[in-house]
């Protein structure tokens, strides 16, 4: 069983392989059709197409952050409408990072299906192995449904609610995975308020991965590097965030490759945390 990564051979070698089932997961935050459009025009082959807004995020209303969860039971049908059963292996992949790829594999853990990776390089790496594309035109492809049985893991996810109690606590560390400038408050595009939740800490999550932000860097590298920031905080204690729920999944998946297992999620993230204006908020490149 894979449940963190998995090499381009590894994955080109289970292609045809009818327990496997591979997930496209590109997407762009400023053109949402980007990764349909893209997958349409070229994509691993045998991969199913997930959208970041409709399949992996649920409606948002303003106060709920800009990428909530789905319905638990709507994902778990989609889930089985792409024939997702307890044996099935899953991979997901993207060219953002695995920004994208990694909430599918967060989501898929939360749910109780530890049979999912991530296509470590993504597509940048499946392409450098110059291993085939297909066209959605071109491919015929029939996928039986199963009947995927969502058993969700609670102790994975925190809420606002939570965060609110706990975040001048010690017994909690928000780990925040954005760019250094818009946690510092800086250049903020996505969300109205800017800043950072007090009390957080920053890692962009783009140090998880190499210098050409494709591969993730070795085992020993991330839990040296995650090691120097935690100090000797036990991994539970540590809830990611971000600006939506999204590019936090990268560090968390970062840690468990580390073997740092157990951090959570706060999925409705800054976004979600300044919806409210009576919720503090702290500037600048240190810890408010």
């Amino acid at each position: 069983m894979a449940n963190t990564l998995v090499s381009v051979e590894t994955l080109a070698a289970h292609i045809d392989d009818p327990t496997w089932r591979v997930f496209d997961c590109r997407h762009d935050l400023g053109n949402t059709e980007y990764g349909a459009q893209a997958y349409a025009k070229g994509h691993i082959p045998g991969a199913l197409f997930l959208h970041c807004d409709r399949d992996l995020s649920g409606p948002h209303n303003g106060k709920n952050g800009r990428h909530p969860l789905p319905d638990i039971e709507t994902f778990a049908k989609r889930m089985s409408e792409c024939g997702i059963t307890p044996d099935t292996q899953v991979v997901a992949y993207d060219n953002e990072a695995s920004a994208f790829a990694a909430r599918l594999w967060w989501m898929l853990r939360w749910l109780g299906h530890d049979k999912v990776a991530l296509l470590d390089g993504g597509l940048p790496g499946w392409k450098r192995a110059k291993l085939p594309l297909v066209a959605a035109e071109t491919e015929v492809r029939s996928v039986a449904p199963s009947q995927f049985v969502a058993r969700p893991r609670a102790e994975m996810l925190v809420d606002t609610s939570y965060v609110q109690q706990h975040f001048r606590s010690p017994s909690m560390l928000l780990l925040d995975g954005r760019s250094e400038e818009r946690f510092a408050g800086q250049n903020e595009t996505l969300d109205p308020v800017a800043g950072h939740i007090p009390g957080s800490i920053n890692r962009f999550y783009y140090d998880c991965l190499d210098d050409a932000a494709i591969y993730f860097k070795t085992a020993d590298e991330l839990r040296a590097e995650f090691v120097d920031l935690l100090g000797d905080r036990d991994p539970r204690t540590v809830v990611q965030v971000c600006g939506s729920g999204v590019t936090a999944c990268v560090n968390l998946l970062g840690m468990e490759i580390a073997g740092l297992h157990g951090s959570k999620l706060y999925a409705g993230s800054w976004s979600e945390w300044c919806s409210d204006a009576a919720r503090p908020a702290a500037t600048g490149d240190q810890p408010g």
